[in-house]
């Protein structure tokens, strides 16, 4: 198994993309730490759970997580939040919600994993970008796009800057993925999910929007060896559907 005798944290594993990635983890060997507002639904060996806003958490969770597990491996950055609406329709405390969650939660969880992984020989980080995180932005989010596109120049960063330490820096871009957190935003914008994914579905190349587990595989590829030459990458999983 890819992941026997590792150790990882995965953030947002109550949703549906973090709990494909627990579920993976556990099942190629690994003894994984979630951290959410409640994990406690998920199949895990240890909850660390907690307010991603409240950057004392964050800055404990790598200490939580090797108290808890005894070393720390994988990191896998994988909680986030969407605002929709352009600029003039963002709050300030949408503003602070999404950099809270996508941009600071992250950073503080890498900065205080990278001296842990360095000392114990390295590691592996899979943060998670957006296809709309880069050189694609879509229209009307411009706050998604941009705490997507910090993630996505933070990992490019951090490859480079730690690749000597053996501490690996990678991250997933996905397009639209079949969660929950999906099918309440259409809900709420007054849509019925199965048509509009069914709808969404027609624009991808490949014939449907991800489903969580297309996501989640791509992060446990990265999480392991198999990438073992890679870092400071971008990878794109989008069912060869560009931004529109």
């Amino acid at each position: 198994m890819r992941f026997s005798g590792k150790t990882a944290l995965v953030t947002g594993a109550a949703g549906g993309i973090g709990q494909a990635i627990v579920a993976g983890l556990r099942a190629e060997g690994a003894r994984v730490a979630t951290a959410d507002r409640d994990s406690s639904a998920i199949a895990a060996d240890a909850h660390l759970d907690g307010d991603l806003l409240n950057p004392e958490y964050c800055d404990g969770l790598i200490t939580a997580s090797v108290a808890a597990l005894g070393s720390i491996d994988i990191i896998v950055n994988n909680a986030g939040v969407i605002t929709r609406g352009t600029i003039d329709e963002t709050t300030d405390a949408d503003w602070a919600l999404s950099m809270g969650v996508n941009v600071e939660a992250p950073f503080r969880i890498c900065r205080a994993a990278i001296p842990v992984m360095a000392k114990q020989g390295g590691g592996v980080i899979v943060n998670t970008s957006s296809c709309w995180g880069g050189k694609a932005p879509g229209p009307n989010h411009p706050l998604y796009c941009m705490t997507k596109s910090a993630i996505a120049s933070m990992t490019e960063c951090l490859g480079m800057d730690h690749g000597h330490q053996n501490i690996r820096v990678n991250a997933v871009c996905p397009n639209e993925v079949n969660t929950p957190m999906l099918r309440t935003g259409l809900r709420v914008r007054g849509f019925d999910p199965d048509t509009a994914i069914a709808e969404l579905g027609k624009t991808v190349p490949l014939g449907r929007i991800a489903e969580p587990e297309d996501i989640a595989d791509v992060v446990l590829f990265l999480a392991s060896d198999q990438s073992r030459y890679m870092t400071g990458t971008l990878v794109e999983v989008n069912g060869g559907k560009p931004v529109s």
